[in-house]
């Protein structure tokens, strides 16, 4: 019997999932930079445990509200950042850093659309893991949790099945609007991204916990819809403003074409 309890907390922009065992404690992401001392309050405040039973700190993908908050943990509790085995930064280059400025502001946006007040969001580009993983690993010191590599939406998105109760925690790979779940924007690479739906649905998950959500069973007739749905070709800013302007040079074309044989 697994004497893990998992606790959904309202994030900045996002859900936020802690695995909470009696001798220790595991973060299911990173956070925004803002979640920081929510978090580390609950643990004092609320379970009245020692900030420093925050062991392992996983960051399945870069994002600001997945990896915003990670070495502010690791400075105030000494826990370890767990993320994907990737050779080079996610943010690396100049195109990087212009996209790090981008996925920032981008936060920002969400957080306004969602009413919040404004808070400190600024993070490194580079990040610093203790401990890197790949597929079918077990988390380390936490290992009724199993890691799988779900990329698509960036090209190092991790899942972290908890194995005894079968639930799985998805990060973006599912978002859930009001009333129907989506695919998040960006999808860098629509063929894996429907692999890495697909294999979500083959665990037959009893629960997926997701970051822009909150934790809900979904069927396989939905898994299926998701699937057949999923974007095609690339979404990600550069392809929305290449698209966009394509569209226009069209429409100036036909505009150009009715006024000439008017």
């Amino acid at each position: 019997m697994s004497l893990c309890k998992i606790i959904r907390l309202e994030g900045y922009i996002q859900s936020t999932y802690l695995a909470v065992y009696p001798n220790k404690i595991m973060l299911l992401d990173g956070c925004c930079r803002a979640d920081v001392p929510m978090v580390l309050n609950y643990i004092k405040t609320t379970l009245k445990r020692p900030v420093t039973d925050l062991k392992v700190v996983m960051v399945t993908h870069m994002h600001p509200d997945h990896a915003g908050g990670a070495h502010k943990f690791r400075q105030r509790t000494g826990c370890l950042i767990v993320s994907a085995d990737k050779k080079k930064q996610w943010y690396s280059g100049i195109g990087g850093r212009v996209m790090h400025f981008v996925d920032i502001n981008l936060a920002y946006y969400v957080a306004r659309r969602q009413g919040r007040a404004f808070k400190n969001l600024y993070y490194s580009a580079t990040l610093k893991p203790d401990i890197t993983i790949t597929d079918g690993e077990l988390v380390p010191y936490f290992d009724e949790w199993q890691v799988l590599e779900t990329s698509g939406h960036t090209d190092r998105d991790l899942s972290l099945f908890h194995l005894p109760s079968r639930e799985v925690y998805t990060a973006d790979l599912i978002i859930k609007l009001r009333h129907k779940f989506v695919a998040p924007f960006p999808v860098y690479d629509p063929k894996v991204y429907i692999q890495s739906l697909q294999k979500i649905k083959a665990l037959k998950p009893s629960v997926v916990m997701m970051a822009h959500g909150r934790e809900l069973a979904i069927d396989q007739v939905t898994f299926d819809t998701l699937i057949t749905q999923a974007p095609k070709y690339p979404r990600t800013i550069k392809d929305t403003i290449k698209h966009k302007l394509l569209w226009r040079k069209k429409d100036n074309f036909r505009l150009f074409k009715r006024r000439r044989n008017e």
